[in-house]
């Protein structure tokens, strides 16, 4: 009786293995936006062929359907002069992923009365914000009292982006000064700001004594088995599978281990991992219907000619068919397909991409360890699904084909 009972145990788990591998090995063709579909060998066909011709040695890319992830896969290297290979458990660098998570964990603690999104931030700490040494800058400029997390997490502070470059220039050099001041009125247009982000981080820190990859581990990365995710380096994560930059001039480019939490910037993380944030936002989890829909409302409309400089005079019409505009941590648009979110993560040879289809439960995910990596992301993107309204324009884009 035993010897049958093993039997038909055995006869299952090699069932469940079968089908198992069937999902795993992503048989099945991808939805698009339009309906239609694409298979996984045009896929990888496509993939290939872009990264020959765009020389670009490394990228990971996970596809979501009907809010769950279907599609995942990396390509190429995550160390080419050594010649070993990217997988899916490969740590990456984020780059300004970070802020789209950090904005998703600023709502949680919204929903917990931890913070208020509209109560002015100087009035949560010890000390008045210039009194902090990074933000001294500010002690001449009173509007600092303006600035709300709000503000922070829809890029309408009137901070820098990075105090160390220019804001007002389209390639700033770097100044070793970092003068950090109030380019307009907090709240009255974007502009996009990790300095915001860096501000909000400091008194979420002091609120809580916690720093924020303590949080987002105990709040996001833990519940979500993102064991591979940090806004710091963890020694649980190994060094035997971390990717390197490649970089144009050949050089290869080692991100350092940080110590220190960046909200604005400082996560790693694998595509498997990132994969399962998105499907956790996207199936609407872990915050309320109010806080979800804040998030993803649209705080500020954008009517900035391009996102880079941050801080500029120039105006444009050309994304008002589209509803451009930022919500808390993640741009947002609307088009043919119904609402749609978006991040993007730039750093030197790190190069990322996603953006969520609300309606049509579509997402797609790209993290490039090339510095090439973006100049792909239209032809990738409008492959694998479908056409969309992305302003590839105002975000700056160069495709690997044409000419800046």
């Amino acid at each position: 009786m035993k010897t049958l009972q093993h039997f038909f145990f055995y006869q299952a788990v090699l069932f469940f293995l079968l089908v198992s591998s069937t999902v795993l090995g992503q048989s099945n063709d991808i939805e698009k936006l339009d309906g239609s579909k694409v298979s996984v060998a045009e896929i990888d066909s496509r993939i290939n062929t872009l990264m020959e011709a765009a020389n670009v040695q490394g990228l990971n890319v996970a596809i979501l359907n009907h809010h769950k992830t279907v599609f995942l896969k990396s390509y190429g290297f995550r160390n080419k002069p050594q010649g070993t290979r990217l997988d899916t458990s490969t740590i990456v660098y984020g780059a300004s992923f970070s802020k789209a998570v950090f904005g998703y964990l600023m709502m949680k603690l919204v929903e917990e009365k931890t913070i208020d999104l509209d109560k002015p931030l100087y009035q949560y700490l010890k000390k008045p914000i210039p009194a902090y040494a990074y933000f001294a800058d500010l002690q001449h400029d009173d509007r600092w009292k303006l600035i709300t997390a709000r503000m922070c997490l829809s890029h309408t502070t009137g901070l820098p982006n990075v105090r160390w470059f220019n804001p007002t220039e389209v390639n700033p050099a770097y100044d070793s000064l970092g003068v950090i001041k109030i380019y307009f009125k907090p709240g009255s247009k974007y502009a996009y700001s990790g300095e915001g982000f860096k501000l909000l981080q400091m008194v979420v820190e002091e609120i809580t004594q916690k720093n924020i990859d303590e949080l987002a581990q105990t709040k996001i990365f833990k519940p979500l088995g993102m064991t591979r995710t940090g806004f710091i380096w963890h020694d649980s994560f190994g060094d035997d599978n971390v990717a390197v930059g490649h970089l144009n001039n050949g050089d290869i480019d080692f991100k350092k281990k940080r110590t220190q939490p960046v909200a604005g910037g400082s996560m790693v993380t694998t595509i498997a991992d990132y994969a399962k944030f998105i499907a956790n936002v996207m199936q609407q989890e872990g915050l309320s219907e109010k806080m979800y829909n804040q998030m993803l409302s649209p705080q500020v409309t954008i009517h900035s000619k391009t996102q880079f400089p941050p801080i500029t005079t120039q105006t444009t019409t050309e994304n008002d068919a589209i509803h451009l505009s930022y919500g808390l941590g993640w741009g947002l648009l609307d088009c043919g397909y119904g609402k749609a979110f978006f991040k993007e993560g730039n750093g030197g040879s790190w190069r990322n991409y996603n953006i969520n289809f609300i309606d049509k439960g579509i997402s797609i995910i790209i993290m490039a360890n090339s510095e090439n990596g973006e100049k792909i992301f239209q032809e990738l993107i409008e492959t694998l699904i479908g056409q969309t309204c992305i302003p590839w324009k105002w975000q700056g884009y160069t495709a690997y084909n044409q000419q800046k």
